[in-house]
């Protein structure tokens, strides 16, 4: 925010110090959790997080450059609540959510509900975000990340998040956000609904890449025009699930 100049505050907290804030766990039940100070980096190189949630280890190289990647964290993502930004498209389509603490004690708020515009969040001036949590997947899960950009570090022309849970070929669960194609974050839940109850086939691939397409609100500009970016989403929809299917063919 300072850096765009959206914001000039007269006084900066810095809450380096403050211990406990850089963890990153997996709890019995496999839900993850990711403290406020855990960084880009720190993902990035969880071996943990690469063997439990496919589509965060497939996220956490992609995001910025390594300057950034080594100081920034997934909680600040989130709370910058930048259209671009990487880590509100996973979280989202994983139905993650985040534990805010302030002086009225902690609260618990779904990142789907958590961001209200491009750099605009629902916490309270006397809140900050402690951690942010990914539920326990109920299936195996599945899924990826994949994002278009001119070069290494600019802005994201345009974003898919994939996140599955599947029981033998059946998908139990499915979660598909944007990143990049409209005011904030998208969340593509008819796109996602329509693979929920069956196996990934050529028609209900076809059928969710669609939808998203259809959720997805770009605009046309210097990266390429409204209808190009859908053509994006549509594309990165129908090849990371073509990805899951055909890793479950070779598994079975």
């Amino acid at each position: 925010m300072l850096k765009l100049r959206f914001a000039s505050p007269e006084v900066l907290v810095d809450i380096n110090n403050i211990s406990g804030l850089d963890e990153l766990r997996v709890d019995a039940d496999g839900t993850i959790r990711v403290g406020a100070l855990c960084r880009h980096a720190d993902l990035e190189r969880s071996s943990t997080l690469s063997s439990t949630q496919p589509t965060m280890a497939a996220a956490a190289p992609l995001v910025a450059d390594p300057i950034v990647r080594n100081r920034g964290t997934l909680v600040g993502s989130l709370c910058h609540a930048d259209p671009q930004g990487d880590w509100a498209s996973v979280v989202t389509a994983l139905g993650g959510h985040v534990v805010a603490q302030g002086s009225r004690g902690r609260r618990t708020i779904p990142v789907s509900e958590f961001v209200t515009g491009p750099f605009q969040n629902v916490l309270a001036i006397d809140e900050i975000v402690v951690e942010a949590v990914i539920p326990a997947p109920k299936g195996v899960p599945a899924g990826g990340y994949l994002k278009l950009e001119r070069r290494v570090g600019d802005f994201a022309t345009a974003g898919v998040a994939v996140a599955l849970e599947r029981s033998g070929e059946t998908i139990t669960r499915a979660g598909i956000a944007l990143t990049g194609v409209g005011p904030a974050t998208i969340d593509a839940a008819d796109a996602a609904s329509a693979l929920v109850g069956g196996p990934l086939t050529a028609a209900t691939i076809d059928q969710a890449a669609d939808l998203a397409a259809q959720a997805a609100r770009p605009r046309t500009d210097h990266r390429g025009s409204a209808e190009f970016k859908r053509h994006i989403v549509h594309t990165f929809v129908v090849r990371l699930l073509n990805r899951v299917a055909e890793s479950a063919e070779r598994a079975a």
